[in-house]
């Protein structure tokens, strides 16, 4: 990993890449949609050098690092930045170490652990979900503008409508959004399904409950500069001895995000977005993913073949 000392002219680009894919079932992150063998972060990749991104980093096991250089290398040489940042069971504090876990230790982890190669202004995304060009325009734009030793932060909200599988459950951040739009609160919530009736989220009692298809969620596509560190190890830590029994509870971004927002610096900017969000969180969105890339190649909006 190249030791990064100072700051470059533009936004970077953060890459969560280090999940297991258990529902999926196998590596999702490096999956192939197109005829042409791209993956879901390729067209990521490419909205992001369209908008402005000068840096990407994808946060990843060491394992995983060979593939990952074979995949992507050879296409960003000369057209955009390339680091990694290993996000390992052992990166905790040593009385924290957990023999029983097999999956990271969550996307606020993962975070947290890019402050050593991150020193401009950035966003964060998954891998394996789809955002769209509009969303990464607006992103940048948003960054490009926001002064990096500020406390001003930004995030993509989508339509909860637009961004649930026909397949089964899916994780989502439930927005709390002022008139302003500004972030007020965000919950993490595990289980949100579409059903006949409509979609429904698992409240804190376990209970399946009606929400509304139309509620603001984060996607995790957040923009951050980097004061955003001053926040989250010390609630790390106290995650940590919470959870010491539990190998697989996750340290997520809106937690580290409501941290924030809970001190008088910080702001979070709501970038909405109309945008269909698509991604692969079970095998059988696969040919659906397939499907609306097709379409999106056939109406132009990419090229055939994005990296010539």
């Amino acid at each position: 990993m190249s030791n990064i000392k100072k700051s470059i002219d533009g936004p970077s680009l953060v890459i969560l890449a280090a999940g297991i894919g258990s529902r999926y079932g196998g590596l999702k992150q490096l999956d192939t949609f197109s005829p042409e063998g791209d993956t879901i972060i390729d067209f990521s990749i490419y909205d992001a050098i369209q908008a402005g991104f000068k840096k990407i980093v994808f946060v990843i096991r060491k394992n995983l690092v060979e593939e990952f250089e074979d995949t992507f290398r050879p296409k960003l040489e000369g057209k955009i930045k390339l680091d990694y940042v290993f996000q390992e069971l052992d990166e905790v504090p040593g009385p924290y170490v957990n023999e029983k876990r097999t999956k990271p230790w969550g996307t606020g982890h993962a975070l947290l652990l890019t402050k050593d190669v991150v020193r401009e202004n950035f966003a964060i995304i998954n891998a394996d979900d789809f955002y769209g060009r509009e969303a990464f325009d607006a992103m940048a734009k948003a960054l490009k503008e926001t002064d990096a030793q500020s406390y001003n932060f930004h995030m993509v909200a989508y339509k909860l409508k637009n961004t649930v599988s026909d397949y089964g459950y899916v994780s989502r951040g439930e927005c709390k959004v002022s008139s302003e739009n500004f972030l007020q609160d965000v919950t993490e919530r595990t289980h949100i399904e579409k059903k006949e009736k409509g979609i429904v989220v698992e409240n804190e009692s376990g209970e399946l409950q009606p929400i509304d298809p139309n509620t603001y969620v984060s996607m995790n596509f957040w923009g951050f500069t980097p004061k955003c560190f001053e926040f989250g190890w010390k609630l790390f830590v106290e995650f940590l001895e919470d959870n010491k029994e539990n190998s697989k509870a996750e340290f997520y971004i809106p937690t580290v995000v409501n941290e924030m927002l809970k001190s008088d610096k910080v702001e979070v900017n709501v970038l909405t977005t109309n945008e269909k969000w698509f991604g692969v969180t079970y095998k059988e969105d696969k040919a659906i993913v397939q499907n609306e890339i097709m379409k999106l190649n056939e109406n132009g909006v990419y090229p055939k073949k994005l990296w010539e």
